[in-house]
């Protein structure tokens, strides 16, 4: 987990994104909740000084906060301190260091954004869309509210992304690699290599004797880390779905005549049209087009011979196909008879020849056909508004200083409390997958502290939501030994068997670099190992493999000739020798397709270390403060490690 970890983290790619995106992360990624992750409020005295603009510490949980979150998203058992363990710490706070300097930078360059600018980025953010898809004032305030943070805010983040893009985005481009460079990193990814491959599994080793009480707890104390719980969380919850209406909002039968008799139109009886259609710019080219179609030509011979062709428009209805031309060639063309040619009939785009290909007769629909159509409309909608409704009511019942129990009760919800649940809403470390709505649940209140007012979550898809209140905190802790000890037993034997397999991996790895052939140091181990395997690869299969790529074929592209190493099986389950047999080099010259997807990849390289040697640059251009002392305490006490103490 911890390499996983450290590859989401550092990782060119990752550094570069979050260099650009820097502090407007939180907005851009649907507006993840911002509020602080320590165990009380946060200092605000600066950590870090960029010319008048100064990082607080509780600004920094803020982004820590929004980091984890992140990468719970694939890591969910994932808790802050690991993340702070693993290097999260110092590199968010690079980061955040690296916008803060380029945005000064930027400053003192001259460099604005408009309001207007910023303010049409965030319209344009899905994140506060209506459901027509146009920007809503109360949901960007809704959404701010919850986050608990100000337009002036949003709007800061925003400038400063904007900024920095306008700085590093030519440096991003500044990519250019020359042939001659990238034709050995071409030939390099033709390079082959051969050799051979043993396997020594724990399987294989004697698992020896009952290991004695002072054993199994020795063991468990020099491996606490690995019984540990992660941090778990006691949530209270009350759940609002849209069916929790549905009794009161089932239409009435005057509603769906007032709904049937509102859509009459679409409702009543009408006609589609298939069309035929030429466009053009000249009035007598259209009158001669028009002509030769009407003698018998057929649209697409008589659009053709002027350099056109014609359009189709199948089940074309009047209103829309007058919306495209014009009321009066909508008109004509649903007043004609099948086969009739219309025109030429000008519209702003154009002299229009129309011909009707087909005529189609759509009956209307009674009040009695549609009914059930008309009532489930109106049940969703008024189910909708209850619902929408209630969240206002709650929303500001919280906004009044309401606790937990008094929303509820005034919105006469019914209250449950979750066992102590982990971040992605287990309540035990091998659970199943939790009910959905219980994990969204989970992930408010791992956003929360236990200070925290209650919060509103969204919960699935249909407009259903919960109110949340985090009721306790379970800080991380090793489980019992007396609850895990027959883990811990197999355990330690498996830990007894894989420090053989090591050891007898050890000893085959020595006569293998003293010339003895690995089947035959393989069968003087005495043990019972599967015959070697012959290993056959080029380095640009590993490129392609990625994460896929076995460890023994990595481990072989790493080795000199004529040499043998040996590599750890994932999960403890023994150990691989490899011997590398040859090397082939390879040689790209002549392949131009090679050369210039590597010059592509070497570009991206460029460009991306362009950019940290840009934001380097600024950072020594203005004028950083760093409190160390700060820093180093704040990381203490989020990373597990503070003593107390000021």
């Amino acid at each position: 987990m911890l390499t996983n970890l450290r590859r989401a983290i550092f990782s060119t790619p990752g550094k570069i994104i979050a260099l650009i995106v820097l502090v407007i992360i939180a907005v851009a990624f649907g507006m993840a909740d911002i509020s602080g992750v320590g165990g009380g409020a946060a200092s605000s005295s600066a950590l870090v000084t960029v010319g008048d603009k100064k990082l607080t510490e509780q600004e920094l949980q803020d982004r820590l906060k929004n980091a984890l979150d992140r990468i719970r998203q694939e890591q969910p058992m994932l808790d802050m301190t690991q993340f702070v363990n693993t290097g999260g710490f110092e590199q968010v706070l690079d980061q955040v260091i690296n916008g803060m300097a380029l945005e000064e930078y930027a400053l003192q360059q001259g460099m604005t954004v408009s309001k207007a600018s910023i303010d049409g980025q965030i319209a344009s953010l899905p994140a506060f869309q209506g459901f027509d898809g146009k920007f809503s004032q109360q949901r960007f305030d809704d959404l701010l509210k919850q986050q608990n943070i100000t337009a002036d805010q949003v709007r800061a983040d925003f400038r400063r992304e904007t900024l920095v893009q306008w700085l590093v985005g030519p440096t991003i481009g500044a990519s250019q690699v020359p042939t001659q460079l990238a034709l050995p990193y071409a030939s390099l990814l033709l390079e082959r290599r051969k050799g051979l491959v043993g396997y020594v599994p724990i399987g294989a080793i004697d698992p020896g004797k009952a290991p004695t009480a002072a054993e199994i707890e020795g063991f468990y104390k020099k491996n606490t880390a690995r019984y540990t719980l992660p941090e778990r969380r006691v949530v209270r919850y009350a759940i609002v779905r849209p069916e929790q209406f549905a009794e009161t909002a089932k239409a009435t039968d005057a509603e769906i005549a007032a709904a049937y008799k509102a859509n009459a139109a679409q409702y009543a009886a009408s006609t589609r049209r298939n069309l035929a259609q030429i466009i053009v710019a000249d009035e007598n080219a259209a009158k001669t087009i028009a002509a030769k179609v009407k003698g018998g030509t057929s649209m697409a011979d008589a659009a053709k011979a002027a350099g056109l062709a014609p359009s189709t428009i199948d089940n074309a209805e009047k209103a829309a196909f007058a919306r495209a031309s014009s009321d009066a060639i909508a008109n004509a063309a649903f007043a004609a008879d099948q086969g009739a040619v219309v025109g030429p009939l000008k519209s702003p785009l154009g002299w229009h020849i129309v011909r009707v290909e087909g005529i189609e007769q759509v009956a209307g629909k009674t009040l009695d056909q549609v009914r059930s159509e008309l009532a489930d409309e109106i049940t969703k909608r008024k189910e909708a508004e209850a619902l929408a409704d209630l969240r206002a009511k709650i929303d500001g019942a919280i906004a009044d200083n309401s606790t937990f129990d008094e929303a509820v009760a005034e919105a006469k919800l019914k209250a449950e409390t979750s066992a102590p649940l982990f971040a992605d809403g287990r309540a035990a470390m091998d659970g199943e997958a939790p009910d959905p709505a219980l994990a969204q649940i989970a992930t408010a209140g791992f956003a929360m502290e236990t200070g925290d007012d209650p919060q509103l979550a969204p919960i699935g898809q249909d407009g259903g939501f919960a109110l949340v209140k985090t009721e306790r905190v379970i800080p991380a802790a090793p489980r019992p030994l007396a609850e895990i000890r027959d883990q811990v037993t197999a355990d330690f034997i498996r830990d007894r068997q894989l420090q053989g397999a090591r050891k007898a991996a050890s000893a085959i790895l020595a006569k293998l670099n003293k010339g003895t052939p690995m089947a035959q140091a393989i069968q003087e181990s005495g043990l019972r190992l599967p015959p070697p395997q012959p290993l056959d690869a080029s380095r640009g299969q590993l490129s392609q493999m990625g994460n896929q790529l076995p460890p023994p074929v990595r481990l072989m592209f790493s080795m000199a000739e004529k040499k043998a190493k040996m590599t750890a099986a994932p999960q403890g389950g023994g150990y691989w020798i490899v011997w590398l047999e040859d090397i082939e080099e390879g040689n790209a010259k002549g392949n131009d397709a090679l050369i210039a997807q590597t010059r592509g990849q070497l570009g991206q390289l460029v460009g991306n270390e362009y950019v940290e040697q840009f934001a380097a640059a600024a950072r020594k251009a203005v004028k950083v403060e760093r409190n160390e002392a700060a820093i180093a305490r704040l990381k203490a006490q989020l990373g597990g490690q503070a003593t107390g103490g000021n």
